[in-house]
């Protein structure tokens, strides 16, 4: 890791920023006091996609009292 001082820092960034993005490292120094660290930010790893009809979470049992028809009552409840 490469010590610079804040007035390297401030004149060549761009420079610095180069060679972090390959993925060195500096150390920022005031006078002889280390002040910051320039290090590469991670890249996030990308979720991947569900596949077309996968299935997520967890399967959902609809139980057959759910497509049986409607009684009398029930009609009337609901108006129709």
């Amino acid at each position: 890791m490469t010590t610079i001082t804040t007035h390297e820092a401030k004149t060549h960034l761009s420079r610095y920023l180069a060679e972090v993005e390959k993925g060195h490292e500096f150390i920022i120094a005031r006078g002889k006091s280390a002040v910051a660290m320039l290090t590469p930010v991670p890249k996030p790893t990308p979720t991947p996609r569900p596949k077309v009809g996968e299935v997520l979470g967890p399967v959902i049992e609809v139980p057959d009292e759910a497509f049986a028809p409607l009684s009398d009552e029930e009609l009337k409840e609901w108006g129709l």
